[in-house]
């Protein structure tokens, strides 16, 4: 038996029903925890503190439904969490970044079986996932490359950087890209591609 939880869940209940003490020892017990998550989610300690208070708002409004005999706390605060994090890197990426639409359209493969239609969805989600894990420069170079099909030359002058340094934001993102997909047990999904799609990247 968690004793920590059976504790925690109590003062749940009791913060829901209005008790501010209960809310400042959960707060307290739990809230470097979610940070913890946040900042691994999203790389940035602002954007992760905002989710925090994103996330502990929302506990008040859905305490009463946190049924201990599905999961712990820690495990319930941490769905919640990744489920923040990842609807506000998705809202930057498409106030941001050029090409996100073409990102977040699912590849479907007309033709194909069902089965395929379902890995495309799944390696797409992937890629997403990926990509929004980038660092910021890496990430619009990518987006800005392959989803908007815009060329070097022209993201440079629209970021007013040199040249060489988009050349790099891409180099070392599909190289970050690659590793966070492997660690997904994907391959390299920006591989390749013809020669006008290459030619218009230089």
């Amino acid at each position: 038996m968690d004793l920590q939880n059976d504790e925690m869940t109590r003062r749940l209940r009791e913060m829901c029903d209005g008790s501010v003490s209960a809310f400042d020892t959960f707060y307290a017990c739990y809230f470097p925890f979610v940070m913890q998550v946040a900042c691994r989610l999203v790389g940035e300690r602002m954007e992760a503190e905002d989710i925090c208070h994103e996330v502990f708002l929302e506990v008040l409004r859905r305490g009463q439904d946190y049924d201990p005999s599905r999961g712990s706390i820690k495990a319930w605060l941490a769905v919640m969490t990744r489920s923040r994090s990842l609807d506000r890197l998705r809202r930057k990426a498409r106030l941001q970044y050029p090409g996100d639409e073409a990102l977040r359209r699912d590849a479907v493969d007309e033709e194909g079986s069902g089965e395929n239609e379902a890995l495309s969805r799944l390696e797409r989600e992937a890629l997403r996932t990926a990509i929004y894990g980038l660092p910021e420069p890496q990430k619009k170079a990518i987006m800005g490359s392959y989803f908007a099909l815009q060329t070097q030359r022209e993201m440079a002058e629209a970021w007013s950087v040199p040249i060489g340094t988009v050349k790099s934001w891409v180099r070392y993102g599909l190289n970050n890209l690659r590793k966070q997909l492997e660690k997904q047990g994907w391959g390299e999904p920006l591989e390749g591609g013809n020669e006008h799609e290459r030619a218009s990247r230089r």
